[in-house]
């Protein structure tokens, strides 16, 4: 288990003499500090270990991720499992997981290893190409830029409240135009979300029709953001019916992103760089474990019970 002792406030690091009486046979290896949990993935990857567990929120499990997939002749011969416990666990909600740690060890321990989509950007940071692999979703415009503004002490303190507050201050600075497109069809707007799941900020199914296993993007692009499409998403989140109101949508195996000016970028909820950038799919496979229960997936040659 890889775990960031600072998540929810240091919930984890006061969680972990019950973790270790939950899991006796596992090895505990904390963060120390950002990026700490790729390499700490690749070691033990390379000393064999067949099951990796992040526990942590989807900032932990990006990592993981990223470090698996550093191996990618290893993937077929392990299993990522996630304990959530960061502020949203988008990731974990998608999967189905269950919110206390009981029933996610549960999962962790008997539930059933599935093949899913690893997908990947290519983007600018300083100027350099880098590239990082991710599992649920990304964002170019408003999002990327009050991810930027968060104040983290806030976030501990008051959990997703923050990151509204931190939207209100994106609002007041100039939205600039991104172009995106699946190499047929092309949408602008200001606002950019990439799905590889289909939810977003929480249990918000924004994607939709976006599966975690089809090979697909989901797309969906606001013209405009300001105060008005926030007051209609307020509406739409109360009944979530249909597509979200001001979204237009489009798949594909690769999407592009570019715009003129300088765009924030964030990967499952970390602010990563700027645009252009270009999305795509790993040949390989990620692998994960789910509820035993977990219908809406579909089962592989490879999956297996636990």
């Amino acid at each position: 288990m890889i775990f960031n002792p600072t998540a929810r406030g240091d919930k984890a690091r006061r969680f972990l003499p019950k973790i270790s009486r939950l899991g006796n046979d596992a090895e505990f290896w904390p963060t120390s500090c950002a990026g700490s949990a790729t390499i700490l993935t690749r070691q033990a990857v390379l000393s064999g270990f067949d099951t990796i567990v992040a526990a942590g929120g989807d900032g932990t499990v990006n990592e993981v991720i990223n470090g698996l997939a550093a191996e990618p002749e290893q993937l077929r011969n392990v299993c990522l499992g996630i304990l959530p416990m960061g502020t949203i666990n988008v990731f974990a909600r998608e999967l189905g997981l269950p919110r206390s740690m009981d029933g996610a060890w549960s999962v962790i321990t008997h539930g059933c290893c599935i093949e899913m989509d690893l997908p990947y950007v290519d983007y600018f940071k300083d100027g350099e190409p880098r590239r990082k692999y991710f599992a649920q979703l990304a964002g170019a415009g408003l999002d990327a830029r009050a991810i930027e503004l968060v104040n983290w002490e806030l976030k501990k303190k008051f959990g997703p409240a923050a990151y509204v507050l931190a939207g209100f201050s994106a609002l007041r600075r100039c939205q600039g135009e991104i172009d995106v497109s699946n190499g047929t069809t092309t949408v602008s707007g200001e606002l950019a979300l990439i799905g590889n799941g289909s939810l977003y900020g929480g249990s918000f199914k924004i994607l939709s029709p976006a599966h975690l296993q089809d090979g697909l993007f989901t797309a969906c692009v606001f013209k405009k953001v300001g105060l008005k499409s926030l007051a209609s998403f307020a509406g739409w989140s109360l009944r979530q019916k249909g597509q979200i109101p001001g979204g237009h949508y489009i798949q594909g195996k690769t999407i592009t992103l570019a715009s003129s000016e300088r765009i924030p970028l964030e990967v499952d909820g970390d602010a990563i760089g700027h645009l252009p950038a270009r999305f795509a799919m790993s040949e390989e496979k990620l692998r994960v474990l789910i509820p035993p229960d977990g219908s809406k997936f579909s089962s592989s040659a490879s999956a297996s019970a636990r």
